[in-house]
């Protein structure tokens, strides 16, 4: 009997084959130039030391900004912008510093007011010249949203302001003679924080300050039970100086049980990315001017009634108020202040430069667009049939763009925000949808689709070159979705990066429906799902997350040429959600031509 011959060893499909139409060995090949940048962000990491200390002792005093703290918020517990009690709280700010001998100058203009329509704000600032130009700005906004009396927020930031003023007395229960600093320094009390930082806005567009300010120091909400935090980011990709953050981080590090807590670095990634902040610092940074906030209070804000007296920490307050105080005498002490607010990735101790990151993420891209542009070549020799494939993107992205031109009728309409301005997580028109206009939006969408559905839905499977001109035309326009991501906004590539190594490795897998592939599928919208996550957490918006994101599309907040970006990462996803799911066939064919 003749002994059984070894079963034949099944021979792995060349690269460039129907079973292996990318070329791995080419991904991983220019996936080498990741090195270049790494090696760059590595070698350009910062770690910079903190301002010297103030050498004059703290004059902070915890137990009458306590007491002032509780009178603002038991004489006025309603500051809505706009309203009597708002009036007299300003006054009542006016005649606090009075007795320091400081004057107070008045700001008065309109604005449109989240919820409150046309109103009329007030900001208050005093001026204490300092023997150079150079102006340093404390800021604590006064309002309250109805219902609130603010007792945190922001009673105890309006009381450390003017403690803080204070220290500059010039006569009243003041010293006998002034104290002169060196650099001009600002206290500004604003109007409709609560409301979009409205009045930073307005201090932010002032000429007579924008080219002056060197420094900004928010004091938000310093008299809570929460942990004390410091928030970084900006309208547009700007950060604070990393001086500026080590130097808050070090002076309450002295006074604090516990480090200041910083924003973590998907939350850095995705306000970068979108670009949003929010709070008073993030209109001196969109302006240019290096800003940070200090705050315990959540930015989501606190339910009605909840942010009263009686929550008050008053040894929080007094350390937070030791802290700023030190703080600004270590910026007063500096000759030459750090001025720059490029983008910036803080770690702990350390910082990422913005540069360094926007080509890292844009390098990493580089694989991708080679294994994209390899496929097609590939598809072009052997004819596949790109023309439908390219026709049904076309198709699919025009659903979307016509699904954006309903969403911004909706926004006209006043179902969504177009003020220009980040939407409140907690205000109309974000908390309420007029009904009819939805209804009448929702109709015209799902008749549109259904269209679009009959003519893309295929009349029989699709062939395998087909499915592979499909994958083709897809990776192709999403790599001009990376291109034009990249021009736009680098920094957003941590949205996009996810889909795109997901799903590279799709067409490997399409034998096997279901299963592997839904999964690379699903992991590839990991970037959108990440910032609505860390939305959520931010703003506590539930599963009013996705609607808060495209209020900051119609709001102006995302751009133009970044909602059109988006548009193409639609249609994309369209397609190889179709390919993943067996239900994709070319237009032409699907049309009956």
């Amino acid at each position: 009997m003749e002994p059984a011959l070894p079963a034949t060893r099944r021979r792995r499909p060349r690269r460039g084959s129907t079973e292996r139409p990318i070329d791995t060995r080419l991904v991983r090949s220019v996936a080498l130039l990741l090195l270049v940048p790494i090696v760059i962000t590595a070698a350009t990491v910062v770690r910079s030391g903190p301002l010297p200390a103030p050498t004059l002792p703290a004059g902070f005093d915890g137990a009458t900004a306590l007491a002032l703290t509780r009178e603002l918020a038991r004489d006025y517990p309603s500051r809505v912008p706009g309203t009597p009690e708002g009036a007299r709280a300003a006054r009542w700010f006016e005649q606090r510093l009075s007795l320091y001998g400081l004057e107070v100058t008045r700001d008065a203009w309109s604005d449109h007011v989240p919820g409150l329509g046309r109103t009329t704000l007030l900001n208050l600032q005093v001026v204490v010249q300092g023997t150079l130009e150079e102006a340093i700005v404390v800021m604590a906004h006064r309002d309250t949203k109805v219902g609130s009396a603010g007792a945190n927020d922001n009673a105890s930031g309006t009381a450390a302001l003017i403690e803080l003023a204070r220290a500059y007395a010039t006569g009243g229960t003041g010293s006998a003679s002034q104290r002169r600093p060196l650099h001009t320094l600002v206290f500004l009390s604003t109007d409709g924080g609560n409301y979009g930082a409205l009045g930073s806005a307005r201090f932010a567009r002032s000429p007579r300050w924008r080219a002056r300010v060197s420094a900004g120091l928010s004091l938000d909400g310093v008299g809570g039970r929460s942990r004390p935090r410091i928030e970084l980011s900006g309208l547009g990709a700007h950060s604070p100086p990393v001086t500026l953050v080590r130097t808050l981080e070090r002076r309450a590090a002295t006074t604090l049980e516990r480090p200041l807590r910083q924003p973590g670095v998907l939350t850095q990634l995705v306000a970068l990315g979108l670009p949003f902040g929010y709070g008073e610092q993030a209109p001196l940074l969109g302006a240019g001017i290096p800003a940070i906030r200090l705050t315990t209070s959540p930015d989501a804000g606190v339910a009605p009634g909840a942010d009263e007296t009686e929550g008050l920490d008053a040894a929080r307050l007094a350390r937070l108020g030791v802290a700023a105080e030190a703080t600004l005498g270590s910026l007063d002490g500096a000759v030459e202040l750090p001025e720059t607010t490029a983008a910036a990735l803080f770690l702990g101790d350390r910082a990422i430069r913005g540069w360094a990151l926007a080509l890292l993420l844009a390098t990493a891209t580089l694989p991708f667009v080679a294994a994209a542009l390899d496929l097609l070549g590939r598809a072009r020799r052997r004819r596949l049939p790109l023309r439908g494939a390219w026709m049904a993107l076309r198709r699919r992205a025009g659903f979307w763009l016509f699904g954006a031109a309903i969403l911004f009728a909706l926004a006209v309409g006043g179902a969504l925000p177009v003020d220009g301005e980040p939407p409140l997580p907690d205000e109309p028109p974000l908390d309420a949808w007029p009904l009819g206009a939805v209804l009448v939006a929702a109709a015209v969408g799902l008749l549109t689709w259904l269209r679009e559905r009959a003519l893309l839905l295929p009349r029989a499977r699709a062939t395998e070159d087909e499915e592979l001109a499909g994958f083709c035309v897809g990776f192709v326009a999403l790599s001009g979705v990376a291109v034009g991501t990249v021009v736009v906004n680098p920094y957003g590539l941590v949205f996009l990066l996810p889909s795109l190594y997901a799903w590279l490795w799709l067409p490997h897998l399409r034998s096997s429906r279901g299963g592997p592939a839904d999964l690379l599928f699903g992991a590839g919208l990991a970037g959108p799902v990440l910032a609505l996550v860390v939305l959520h957490e931010q703003l506590d918006l539930g599963t009013r997350a996705p609607l808060y994101l495209l209020g900051l599309l119609t709001s102006g907040v995302i751009s133009w040429p970044t909602a059109l970006v988006v548009v193409g990462w639609a249609a994309c996803t369209a397609q190889i959600g179709a390919l993943v799911a067996g239900r994709y066939a070319p237009l032409a064919r699907s049309s009956g031509r």
